[in-house]
């Protein structure tokens, strides 16, 4: 069992950056496959990001460029640097963690741990 905290969401104007943060709580943080997703308000969730326990990283088409993710397993936790930020990136997003070492890792049925989200509104 694992459960994930995620903070560091706010407001920002376009063209502007946040970094997100996921802490995590286990002591087998590295056996787990991390996963960013965000949900806008009438929209399905979807992947932004993840990080395998490897350490290889997957990013959405529309994160490639802009986004990028990171882990700290002595710290338990993962980071989502976010750059170039545009209104459409406006989302809750949320911090999800699978321990199945599944070749999936895109879908949201694919991790087993969420967390509660953090708000980010990109606005001028």
């Amino acid at each position: 069992q694992v459960q994930l905290v995620e903070s560091g969401g706010g407001l920002v104007q376009p063209g502007g950056y946040l970094r997100l943060s996921c802490a995590a709580s286990g002591r087998t943080f590295s056996n787990y496959d991390m996963g960013w997703f965000r949900q806008a308000p009438g929209k399905e969730r979807e992947f932004v990001a993840c990080v395998r326990r490897s350490g290889i990283i997957s990013l959405s088409e529309s994160a490639k460029g802009r986004f990028a993710m990171s882990r700290d397993n002595a710290k338990n936790t993962v980071y989502l640097q976010m750059n170039s930020l545009k209104p459409e990136d406006t989302a809750v997003y949320y911090c999800a963690g699978s321990s199945r070492a599944s070749v999936f890792v895109t879908r949201s049925s694919d991790y087993d741990y969420w967390g509660q989200g953090t708000q980010v509104t990109v606005s001028s």
